[in-house]
């Protein structure tokens, strides 16, 4: 807390003022409420009215504990069941046709859920990660047939009901070019933007409603802003700001993950009230766009991180407040640099943590009171939360003098690593004929690592974490399960097996628990998608591998079948982007250290027998800098950090990866470089669209393109998918091609995945008859 703990006020003298807000804060819950009401009425457990009960209280709880630790800027519709952007399709009436939702009638849950996790007769609509995140959110759909109309009134809704606990609040919603910009058109030829027209009537009819019930301030979210706008996205900013500033209540633009850059001038000279940027990853921007906003205007400084959760170093922030401030002669807010969305709850509840560990991270509700301290301290002055400045000044000094975070044996191995050791000994085709004695049939059959983690694997686990089930039964336990996925899989005549991972929580969390330089939080949970919720670990120094981490169970699993068993890890990338990453070196450099240890392990996976190595990095695109002329830089070091892992092993074991919900056509050079044997890639839920750039790009190695969206509860049938492998064979030759669901299976059941892998392998079967005819 700050020093005062009274509720906040407006901190003004002369006209001019300095606030402390947030553009949003995690909706899940401290304990994951959201999630587990939702799932309960997925299953038919509970009702809407349950459901919206538990929200409520969610809404309430959050907007008491802003108001409680100073935060004077409250957001609201900053809350969300599954998505924000699918808040603005249902708001705005974009419901694609196949949910059979009537224009004029309520949005209801049935038909908001169902846009997200599909139907037995309409496929989900598809989706993708949040700019650089690992949050997905749904891709509105526009078509010929597209028409908005205002169906919801959420905001409003929002507004009023923290009205009700005297909490006057700045309703936030997705901007209308973000929200057209990220979308898809699915009919030829039409351009999203030419949609703007009729969306700003949607627009300006809410915003206009919403002023005249008195809502002051609203959020606009445009953070397309700080990406390269394709040429007529000036104009269409320039008429969309024109119309709804003259019926809108005072427009905060917010802006963020990125610098303006070229879009500075267009951002500053758009008819709002405030603009918000992001000071820690837009820092070449702050000082050029305070002087040129005009003092009638609010400038947002977003001063603490809302992506990471390291605790802000206050006395130096403040310092540069004062500075950023100096330039303005309008009122100031000092804000996080995005959503806290990205952040868990609260730090408070980590009982386990190291202490000293524990005393250098902030969490969403911590980062509320660095916020308020860092408002109070630019107005009131420092010696007003002196006490407050002194504790993060000990904290960040601990930290980087901790003997903790640095090992002299990595960076020196590190440091002694040549050009040879990114790569594989002899080019693809020589690696094909050294795998041929695999002996797998044209179109192989598999999987992408784990199975169903059933309620019995998950109570069995706990039981083992408590003490009430001794480690040789869990072990025993796991045994059985293995060998029944392995019977499973012959049974179902799978060509390439897995094990079925259910000795593992989490792809990335298992092997950061067995490498030194990470830690664990008990209550971190962040929103990843929908009820989807994970923990990433903490990367806190030097990583290292002090033993192998998978190679036991692999072996297992090999000793049982003739059939090849893929080792499974996670590749370097992607422990990197899903982990809360140090601050304190470069994420090069970091990566570095986790593809070393990688390395390690793919080498003693060989020595113990296994052919088959599939390194999953499913973010390598979320990583991507947002900007064209900052991706190259990432990918030659994201790529080398991947063939580190990989590139250790003979000619005759092959290299799968994996990678899932991104647009591969910007990249297609780096997945090249990757070199794998095989990719295997989502493609279910676009029709086989995301698999046109490597048709385009003549992709040289082996393809498994995803033929079953496994994010959503449906089953294909067998023609459905043979039609997704002749849409496949039409586009990469059939020779490289995979068959494979989309994803790993963990979170489905195992009725409707025996179900869809049978049609899997009836329909690959099909293929190959009619492809040797």
């Amino acid at each position: 807390m700050t020093e005062s703990t009274s509720p906040a006020s407006p901190r003004s003298k002369d006209q001019k003022s300095v606030r402390a807000a947030v553009l949003g804060f995690p909706r899940i819950g401290a304990r994951r409420e959201l999630k587990f009401a939702t799932e309960a009425f997925w299953r038919g457990e509970s009702d809407a009215e349950a459901l919206d009960e538990t929200a409520a209280q969610l809404r309430t709880r959050h907007w008491l504990a802003q108001r409680q630790r100073g935060i004077d800027v409250i957001p609201s519709n900053d809350f969300s069941f599954y998505d924000q952007m699918l808040d603005m399709i249902a708001l705005v009436g974009a419901i694609p046709q196949r949910f059979g939702w009537q224009p004029g009638t309520p949005v209801d849950h049935s038909t908001y859920f169902a846009c997200a996790r599909g139907t037995d007769t309409a496929p989900a609509m598809e989706m993708t990660k949040w700019f650089d995140t690992n949050y997905h959110y749904i891709v509105p759909e526009f078509d010929d047939a597209t028409h908005f109309s205002l169906a919801r009134t959420t905001p409003l809704d929002a507004w009023q009901e923290a009205r009700t606990l005297d909490i006057t609040t700045r309703p936030v919603l997705v901007g209308p070019l973000t929200f057209l910009l990220l979308g898809k058109s699915k009919s030829d030829g039409l351009d999203p933007l030419s949609l703007l027209p009729q969306l700003l009537k949607v627009y300006a009819d809410l915003l206009n409603a919403m002023k005249k019930a008195g809502v002051e301030w609203v959020q606009i979210d445009e953070p397309v802003l700080v990406t390269d706008l394709p040429a007529d996205a000036a104009d269409a900013f320039e008429q969309a700001y024109a119309a709804l500033a003259t019926v809108a209540p005072k427009i905060m633009l917010t802006t963020y993950f990125g610098s303006l850059g070229d879009n500075q001038e267009l951002a500053t000279s758009l008819p709002v009230a405030g603009l918000h940027l992001d000071c820690l990853r837009g820092d070449d921007d702050v000082k050029a766009v305070a002087s040129s906003l005009s003092p009638d205007q609010t400038l947002s400084l977003g001063l603490v991180d809302g992506r990471n959760i390291w605790r802000t170093n206050l006395s130096p922030t403040l310092a540069r407040a004062k500075e950023l401030a100096c330039h303005h002669e309008g009122d100031i807010e000092i804000a996080s640099s995005c959503s806290l969305l990205h952040t868990p709850v609260d730090v408070s509840l980590e009982s386990k943590l190291d202490l000293e560990l524990k005393s250098w991270l902030a969490f969403a509700t911590q980062k509320l009171d660095e916020i308020s301290t860092l408002a109070r301290g630019l107005w009131d002055g420092e010696e007003t939360v002196a006490a407050t400045l002194r504790a993060s000044t000990e904290a960040a000094t601990t930290r980087a003098n901790s003997k903790h975070t640095y090992n002299p044996l990595v960076r020196g191995r590190i440091a002694s690593l040549d050009a040879s050791a990114t790569d594989r000994k002899s080019p693809f085709a020589d690696r094909q004929k050294a795998q041929a004695d695999l002996g797998l049939p044209p179109l192989p059959t598999t999987t992408i690592g784990s199975f169903p983690q059933t309620v019995e694997v998950r109570k069995a686990r706990v039981a083992n974490k408590r003490g009430e089930l001794s480690d040789a039964d869990y072990r025993a336990f796991l045994e059985r399960e293995t060998e029944a996925t392995i019977r499973k899989q012959e049974e179902l005549d799978i060509d390439v097996l897995v094990h079925g991972e259910f000795e593992r929580t989490d792809m990335v969390e298992y092997f950061g628990e067995q490498l030194d330089g990470f830690a664990f939080t008990s209550n971190g949970w962040v929103q990843s998608y929908g009820s989807r919720c994970v923990r990433p670990p903490v990367i806190f120094g030097d990583v290292s591998r002090p033993g192998p981490m998978t190679v036991d169970w692999t072996k297992y699993a090999q000793s049982l079948t003739d059939r090849p068993v893929k080792g499974m890890l996670t590749g370097p990338v992607t422990i990197l982007q899903w982990s809360f990453v140090r601050d304190d070196q470069s994420r090069e450099d970091t990566c570095r250290q986790i593809g070393l240890a990688i390395r390690d392990e793919v080498a003693d996976l060989e020595k113990a027998g296994i052919r088959i190595i599939q390194i999953d990095e499913p973010a390598l695109r979320e990583g991507l800098p947002l900007r064209k002329a900052d991706q190259a830089a990432y990918l030659e070091w994201a790529v080398n950090c991947f063939r580190l892992s990989g590139s250790p092993v003979e000619d005759a074991t092959q290299i799968h990866t994996h990678m899932c919900y991104s647009e591969f056509n910007d990249i297609m050079d780096a997945i090249a470089a990757f070199d794998a044997d095989v990719i295997s890639i989502e493609t279910s839920r676009s029709d086989m669209e995301l698999l046109g750039a490597f048709g385009d790009f003549h992709y040289p190695n082996d393809i498994g393109p995803g033929i079953w969206d496994i994010h959503a509860p449906r089953v294909p049938d067998a023609d459905e998918i043979e039609r997704l492998i002749s849409k496949a064979a039409n586009v990469i030759d059939p020779k490289q091609l995979w068959i494979n669901p989309d994803c790993g299976l963990k979170t489905r059941g195992w009725p409707e995945v025996e179900t869809s892998l049978t049609n899997m392998v009836t329909a690959a079967k099909a293929a190959r008859h009619k492809l040797s005819a």
